[in-house]
């Protein structure tokens, strides 16, 4: 069986203009790692920042089956420099799998650091407590309940609906494990808001708007499931526009101010415009249409391939094309039983798509897949997508980019190895550093 280090050292060779620490942070992204107990957190009792499972698990295994991962969480996030490969300063998103062949443990010394096949390749550093997270809320819940920060302390992220409703088989998206994320938190007995109120919003941002002095959190994301019919008795647009409105009102602009919404129609995108979003984020999740629809069942039959992708473009004229960034999920393009085979088809559809798109000026971003346990494409593919698939897509990115004159997506902190903050996938730390 070949190592792990000679799959990531010839993918090294092969694809020079990517970045090192691009191509192991893909593979770390898409396969997870491994902690030692001694490099665990002690939660909110601790100096190292916790994984606050801000949205979905990400992780390659159940609360239950993580052991002790599960009762003292790993870091939000880790940092690697150094090592046998020189790295410059990565961000790490963490997406704990006990089977993985990387592992955070201390070496002999009792240095923390990563190491692949039983080698150490790279220091590790762990996110610090941030000042905010020891304050709670005057009803004693964490702040980083009701407000996580991520990217190290780039972004604040507020999930303020932590279910979906396109429920059910027939309606989930395959790769998205948000209703399973908030039924294994309520089971495990964690606190897990389902709609976070309007005022534990703004009284957790006051909190952090306080003690983080170095203003380190530029923008904050609305986000949560999808809204088909209502919340409170407003619909998808109200509902995520009233936070942005009373955060704009309380914080005026304090944060870049973003939404993870649906492909919703003009006139609901003119509503976030006007509540103070500044960044747009209709999702289209995979390209090719017989695979969305497949895979994103729900939005199929709601909305419609063709409809989303006319959305997006009639949201360009509200926000201005670079200021709409819709994700899509790299790594299902070739999930099996029903995605492509082979790297060359999958990588050729994804570029269509990214060419699509950012010929008319908005420039898409991606998440790396994590096949989580619980979900249809994740149960069915537990090793996620090819590395080299994930190291060839920041290579057709990059190129689609530039030939379109593009430049990095706003809202997302600098862009190029050693400077990234972008911490789910490695699109940022692949592109060239900006002044």
């Amino acid at each position: 069986m070949q190592r792990r280090t000679d799959l990531i050292e010839d993918l090294m060779s092969r694809f020079p203009h990517v970045p090192r620490e691009a191509v192991i942070k893909e593979d770390l992204l898409r396969g997870g790692l491994a902690f030692d107990d001694a490099a665990l957190t002690d939660n909110e009792n601790g100096d190292v920042k916790p994984k606050s499972y801000f949205i979905f698990s990400f992780d390659h295994r159940t609360l239950p089956e993580l052991g002790e991962a599960a009762l003292r969480r790993p870091p939000e996030e880790i940092v690697l420099t150094g090592g046998p490969y020189d790295l410059r300063r990565t961000v790490v998103s963490v997406r704990t799998n006990p089977s993985s062949p990387y592992r955070v443990k201390p070496d002999a010394d009792g240095r923390l650091k990563l190491f692949l096949d039983d080698r150490p390749i790279a220091e590790v550093g762990l996110p610090p407590m941030p000042d905010y997270y020891r304050h709670t809320l005057a009803n004693g819940k964490q702040v980083m309940e009701v407000a996580p920060t991520i990217q190290w302390g780039y972004l604040v992220y507020l999930t303020v609906f932590r279910v979906c409703q396109y429920f059910g088989a027939k309606e989930e998206c395959q790769y998205c494990d948000i209703n399973h994320n908030w039924r294994q938190h309520k089971a495990a007995g964690r606190p897990y808001t389902g709609v976070k109120p309007v005022d534990e919003v703004l009284e957790a941002l006051a909190i952090i708007d306080e003690h983080d002095t170095l203003k380190t959190s530029h923008a904050y994301t609305l986000t949560g499931g999808s809204v088909t019919s209502q919340v409170g008795g407003k619909t998808e647009a109200d509902f995520y526009g009233q936070y942005a409105q009373a955060i704009e009102e309380r914080f005026p602009g304090r944060w870049i101010g973003k939404v993870v919404a649906q492909a919703l129609p003009k006139a609901d995108v003119q509503r976030f415009k006007d509540y103070g979003i500044q960044i747009y984020h209709p999702n289209y999740e995979v390209w090719d249409k017989r695979l969305f629809e497949l895979y994103c069942p729900g939005k199929e039959r709601y909305v419609g391939r063709e409809e989303w992708h006319r959305r997006i473009l009639d949201s360009a004229e509200v926000f201005g094309p670079r200021n709409v960034i819709p994700n899509f999920v790299a790594g299902i393009e070739m999930a099996e039983p029903f995605g492509f085979t082979s790297v060359d088809e999958a990588i050729d559809s994804t570029t269509e798509g990214l060419e699509y798109f950012m010929s008319r000026g908005i420039t898409p971003r991606f998440t790396t897949w994590c096949p989580e346990p619980t979900t249809p494409l994740g149960k069915t593919n537990p090793n996620g997508a090819p590395l080299e698939y994930h190291i060839r897509l920041l290579e057709a990115y990059r190129a689609t980019m530039e030939a379109n004159g593009l430049t990095s997506p706003p809202g997302y902190g600098p862009a190029g190895a050693g400077r990234a903050v972008f911490s789910v996938s490695s699109f940022m730390d692949s592109l060239p550093a900006e002044d």
